[in-house]
């Protein structure tokens, strides 16, 4: 009970919770997108997994977060691996029927929204459990809390994208420009990039112009295909 009538507790929380809403934006993208194409039921049970599990992930990450990001090449290959969600995103899985194939669709978004949300978080918890400072309750709490906020978020770009497609490409593309940001934020090019800030916007933009290139030119192939 003394901890709830500490004032810097609730200055604490109320940090966490600003944080996680700025943040949780491009979390409900990557769950819209791996979710959109699935039916109505099925993308009500994406959403509920997929955000539940990426914020319990977020709380387990934090612990490592640190250490993570000084270990050299893990955010190139985290980064690369954007790059391909992105792409894959764009392009567009295979049609199928049958609840076999539908079940496969859940899972594969579910393992999507999982992997992107493991690499695009890397980052997004140093900022945490900095305003947490070593609380895990403040922690949990706060993150617990974003839960809601990322479920909403994600419910509502899947109903803008249906009504909105362009949606989907600026979607895909911000997946890439994280991606391009993820890998040259990777310890093992800081010494070749030398800080240069104009560096963080080109690769983010090549990253960005990748995805929309490579996914289009699959999703078209897969067109043409069919």
């Amino acid at each position: 009970m003394d901890m709830l009538q500490n004032t810097d507790f609730w200055i604490g929380l109320i940090k966490i919770i600003w944080i996680n809403i700025i943040l949780s934006g491009d979390n409900a993208v990557v769950i819209a997108l791996a979710a959109r194409s699935l039916p109505a039921d099925q993308q009500k049970k994406a959403v509920l997994f997929g955000s539940g599990a990426a914020v319990v992930l977020r709380i387990l990450l934090t612990l490592v977060a640190v250490k993570l990001l000084s270990l050299p090449y893990l955010q190139i290959i985290g980064g690369l691996l954007l790059l391909w969600i992105g792409v894959q995103l764009l392009g567009g899985e295979e049609e199928g029927e049958g609840e076999g194939k539908q079940q496969g669709g859940l899972m594969v978004a579910i393992r999507t929204i999982l992997i992107a949300d493991l690499v695009m978080s890397l980052d997004n918890v140093i900022a945490v459990a900095a305003a947490a400072q070593g609380s895990m309750v403040l922690l949990v709490l706060g993150l617990a809390i974003s839960i809601p906020l990322v479920i909403f978020g994600s419910t509502m770009m899947i109903k803008l994208m249906e009504r909105f497609p362009i949606i989907v490409v600026l979607g895909a593309a911000l997946i890439g420009w994280v991606a391009g940001e993820t890998i040259v934020a990777d310890n093992a090019l800081k010494g070749v990039l030398g800080g240069a800030s104009w560096v963080h916007y080109v690769a983010a933009a090549i990253g960005a112009a990748l995805v929309l290139l490579i996914g289009n030119l699959s999703k078209r192939r897969k067109a043409e295909a069919a």
